[in-house]
């Protein structure tokens, strides 16, 4: 696959991320659209390192970290999120403003 492809996909998932993010009022669509940014980057980062240099696997290694974060990031997100259902029985970005109580 050629090199302008990946970037195209990869542009695109990120640009559909950061739509997803910026007009999402679902707090579980918005950690998935940030799981889009993320994998985007996971893609130029192992794209980047194949192409300048592949014998050594710095862009992966950076991947796997980053794969690493964003598992972290899902699940501390996906209990934070159940957290506030059960205390405000809606999960919309709009309805949770913690600063009241």
């Amino acid at each position: 696959m050629m090199l302008e492809h990946v970037f195209i996909l990869s542009a695109y998932l990120f640009s559909i991320g950061i739509y997803g993010l910026i007009t999402s009022r679902n707090m579980v669509r918005a950690l998935m659209c940030l799981e889009l940014i993320l994998n985007a980057v996971n893609l130029n980062l192992v794209t980047f390192s194949d192409f300048f240099d592949n014998r050594q696997l710095i862009g992966d290694i950076f991947s796997i970290f980053v794969i690493a974060i964003a598992a972290a990031e899902a699940a501390i997100g996906l209990a934070i999120v159940s957290s506030i259902y059960l205390n405000r029985n809606s999960i919309r970005i709009n309805q949770s403003n913690f600063l009241n109580k």
